[in-house]
């Protein structure tokens, strides 16, 4: 089994970060070199969550905030229309 630091494919960046140029569809030169881009491949997915749930967490309190004032609104909204509704039940008794 070949090391990927030994392979075309592997590139270090200037700060030291590891990249790869290889194709899983035409550049794989062993077995093991689909593990490990699937390896790479999930760390990347795994990355990108992190980074949704920490967004989203960011935005929580304002989410929160934003249904409390439209739970308010609509709260209000059916206040206003209940006298519709009140002199309805009046004429119907």
């Amino acid at each position: 089994m070949i090391q990927c630091s030994d392979c075309e494919h592997f590139v270090r960046g200037p700060a030291g970060q590891v990249t790869f140029s290889c194709d899983p569809f035409s550049t794989i030169k062993e077995p093991e070199c689909l593990t490990k881009w699937q390896l790479i491949k999930l760390d990347l997915m795994v990355h990108a969550y992190q980074a949704t749930a920490q967004m989203y967490r960011k935005f929580a309190p304002l989410q929160e905030k934003l249904f409390n004032h439209m739970q308010r609104e609509i709260d209000d909204l059916d206040e206003a229309e209940q006298w519709k509704t009140d002199s309805d039940e009046e004429d119907l008794t």
